[in-house]
């Protein structure tokens, strides 16, 4: 048996049964469902499953755009924009591998090494946006912003209400680590996030300064020892090298094509 189309009585019956039932998304394709139920002759059990679908697939699409919203990454990117040619020392197939449930699974860690400008953070927002799409939470922080945070931290309530988030994400991205020096505080409250973090969910961190200057970062050698060993047990660290992102294809005022600057 197949479906007929309907009359306006019939369409507003099953609407307003999907709308008590809270399947808004089914409810908003029902029409086109009923009209093509009727002109493909579909049966009813394909006409069910269909219009279900429907309301899955947008719930799904609605929270990833959610956790997307909630990561509060600074800009969209996804690992297709990501050109591995003008970074050839980051293998594509190694990186790919961090796309997978397997790093959350694992909680591993990442961190990302090089002068500005190599594509640190897209590569870390590309990464933890796929992981999203998976169906993972993941927050992005700046070193620099959630210093500030913690020096406006009045109380140690106020200093575990910010690292609480941080803590309970399945994916934490901390950018610009080492870019402008902070607090005394910082040391300590960095070391508790990854300290926290460590065997439980994976971290991505990018830096502009190499491992053996992290002890600036804490202002503590032996503390700078230990997060750098919690980072690197479960972890892999890339050096990135090579031409600016922010240069590429630009062009001087004589009109050739502007040599990127080296790294350091």
């Amino acid at each position: 048996m197949t479906l007929v189309t309907p009359t306006t009585t019939l369409l507003t019956a099953p609407k307003v049964l999907l709308d008590t039932l809270h399947l808004a998304y089914a409810a908003q394709a029902l029409p086109n469902w009923l009209e093509r139920a009727s002109s493909e002759e579909l049966g009813y059990s394909e006409f069910l499953v269909g219009v279900l679908e429907e309301e899955i697939a947008a719930r799904a699409s609605a929270q990833t755009e959610k956790r997307l919203r909630q990561a509060g990454f600074p800009y969209a990117a996804t690992i297709e924009q990501f050109d591995f040619r003008f970074r050839p020392e980051l293998k594509r197939q190694v990186v790919l591998r961090y796309l997978d449930p397997t790093f959350v699974e694992q909680a591993s860690t990442l961190t990302l090494v090089g002068p500005p400008g190599l594509g640190k953070t897209m590569l870390a927002i590309c990464i933890a946006t796929k992981l999203v799409q998976l169906g993972y939470t993941a927050r992005f922080v700046t070193a620099q912003d959630l210093a500030g945070q913690l020096t406006r931290a009045i109380t140690p309530l106020g200093r575990q209400r910010i690292l609480r988030p941080l803590l309970a994400c399945d994916v934490l991205v901390l950018d610009e680590l080492g870019y402008i020096p902070t607090e005394s505080s910082f040391g300590p409250a960095l070391y508790e996030v990854i300290a926290s973090r460590y065997e439980r969910r994976p971290t991505i961190i990018t830096s502009n300064k190499s491992l053996s200057d992290w002890s600036a970062i804490t202002r503590d050698v032996s503390l700078a020892a230990a997060i750098i060993d919690r980072l690197m047990h479960h972890g892999q660290m890339f050096y990135l090298k090579g031409p600016s992102w922010r240069i590429k294809g630009h062009t001087t005022e004589e009109g050739t094509t502007a040599q990127p600057e080296a790294s350091a």
